[in-house]
């Protein structure tokens, strides 16, 4: 027997060319109960404008197919070299605004790769360490400022008034001012750390705001 046949075998052997089906099972459970608390750390520590549930459900299968593509790849050369073949022409056109979204796609595919491949106790262990840095530093209040654009509309002789209470905001930049009659509507660039619902909440609550809204708003702040 050559190299060449040596390798090959060893090669060949790595793969049973059998998937058990408690070896799927636990890898789909620990890729859900870890992507819920994937989720959990998620929500904790969001700062958007709306909260996507349909984002937290993508979280938790990104763990479970990645799971049943990596058990699928340890068991089968064949249909590894085919799975690879057809998830290299497969593209991913849909937009992520957060950087962070991106991040928590990435450890959620991780642990599905760790649950796949049986490594559990590195996933559970990995993704609890994690989790609780992520969630202490967003506590210790290392979360970055999140650049939204608000629109309040409002009558003219509260302009002053409302004017200094979104400037208390933080750190804002006036976009445009229209004055129709007795309305006013300004537009504000604003970087905020709090609770961007909070915030909406309580110029919906004062009543001499007429209207208001805000946008998620991407620009450069010079933080």
């Amino acid at each position: 027997m050559n190299i060449i046949d040596a390798i090959k075998n060893s090669v060949v052997q790595e793969f049973t060319g059998t998937i058990a089906v408690n070896e799927i099972l636990f890898s789909l459970l620990f890729a859900f109960l870890i992507s819920i608390f994937i989720i959990f750390v998620y929500r904790k520590t969001y700062t958007g404008v709306v909260y996507s549930k349909s984002f937290s459900l993508c979280l938790i299968l990104l763990a479970m197919v990645t799971s049943v593509v990596i058990r699928t790849i340890n068991s089968n050369l064949s249909l590894s070299l085919g799975m690879v073949g057809a998830l290299s022409i497969v593209r991913f056109r849909t937009a992520i605004k957060e950087p962070i979204d991106t991040v928590y796609m990435f450890w959620a595919i991780s642990v599905g790769i760790m649950t796949g491949a049986g490594i559990y106790l590195v996933a559970v262990l990995s993704s609890v360490g994690i989790g609780l840095f992520y969630f202490v530093s967003y506590m210790m209040g290392f979360k970055l400022s999140t650049q939204y654009l608000l629109i309040v509309k409002y009558n003219i002789k509260d302009d002053t008034e409302i004017t200094e209470k979104v400037k208390n905001l933080g750190k804002t930049k006036l976009k445009s001012k229209n004055i129709t009659k007795d309305v006013v509507e300004i537009s504000y660039e604003v970087a905020v750390k709090d609770n961007i619902e909070d915030i909406l909440k309580e110029f919906e609550n004062n009543d001499k705001v007429i209207n208001v809204s805000i946008i998620s708003y991407q620009n450069d702040f010079g933080m």
